[in-house]
């Protein structure tokens, strides 16, 4: 490890690693349902930015089911920087989420906004999301520390690698080990996309960190025909898998729809990745593991 990273990132000691604990210290693996996010599985996460009816999520949780997801992600709420914007569907989209998974078997992650609404959300999401806005929400990090389900947190927009981590850092020392780290794409000087891709911060998180991590390539692009090669991309920089917005008819979508996927591009981009995804397996399953949580 670089010695300058161990001294930047080892003070946040319950989601860290130091320079003595390679090849010492397993990496963190999260059981959810039968399958495991960290360990030797790239799990894929994909479907709207917001739920909008029964019938879109439906068709959307099966399409993504069939061309291999694992996770269905949904915004029930949703923070919104214009106040004009579509602001999800509250209540009633948690509940079609979660008719979704029990007709698909689909595992569900879904944002939460406020640490008031904790109980409520865990009450039908599997993973809560914690929003690149509200990844300095203190408040909403500490309770869902004593919250029992895994938290994708992703980073915010202008967020450096080590203010990341200690927002991690917050939530494992409020007693929730489950952590997924989340790489959306940061606010740079570019316009040509929405964000631009900090690749170079997987395979640093993968070595600072004992924690998954997950790419976002929906955020960070803003345009999905470079959506797949940034997904490869991820492959190939060793991500623990993906968060890709997925929609019967982007055209018609309420919200970041230039950035969603239908299905048909959908299951291309699946087929696309199983080449990189063979190399990588070759890795994964040589790594060690440390298995925390245990999700129902």
């Amino acid at each position: 490890m670089n010695s300058k990273w161990n001294g930047q990132f080892s003070c946040f000691d319950l989601v860290a690693r130091t320079a003595d604990e390679i090849g010492e210290r397993s990496r963190t693996v999260i059981p959810l349902r039968e399958f495991e996010i960290g360990g030797s599985e790239f799990v894929v996460m994909a479907g709207p930015c917001a739920v909008e009816s029964e019938c879109q999520l439906l068709r959307t949780a099966e399409a993504v089911a069939a061309a291999g997801a694992r996770i269905l992600r949904g915004g029930a709420y949703k923070p919104r920087s214009s106040p004009y914007s579509f602001q999800g569907l509250g209540v009633e989209g948690l509940k079609i989420l979660r008719k979704a998974r029990e007709e698909t078997g689909l595992a569900i992650v879904t944002e939460i906004i406020s640490e008031e609404d904790v109980e409520l959300i865990a009450e039908y999401a599997d993973i809560m999301q914690v929003g690149t806005r509200s990844m300095e929400n203190y408040a909403l990090l500490e309770a869902l520390g004593s919250c029992e389900r895994p938290v994708l947190l992703k980073r915010g927009m202008t967020a450096t690698l080590e203010e990341f981590l200690q927002s991690a850092q917050i939530i494992a020392l409020a007693g929730n080990p489950q952590i997924i780290l989340c790489e959306r794409g940061i606010r740079t000087f570019e316009t040509a996309t929405r964000n631009t891709l900090d690749i170079a911060a997987i395979p640093v998180l993968k070595t600072v960190s004992r924690l998954p991590v997950i790419v976002d390539p929906s955020h960070a692009a803003g345009v999905r025909s470079i959506i797949p090669a940034l997904a490869r991309a991820a492959v190939a920089v060793g991500a623990d898998g993906l968060l890709v917005e997925v929609h019967p008819c982007p055209e018609e979508a309420m919200s970041d729809g230039n950035q969603s996927l239908n299905f048909r591009e959908f299951h291309d981009m699946m087929d696309d990745l199983q080449p990189y995804l063979a190399i990588q397996q070759e890795t994964r399953e040589l790594r060690p593991r440390l298995v925390v949580g245990g999700a129902d």
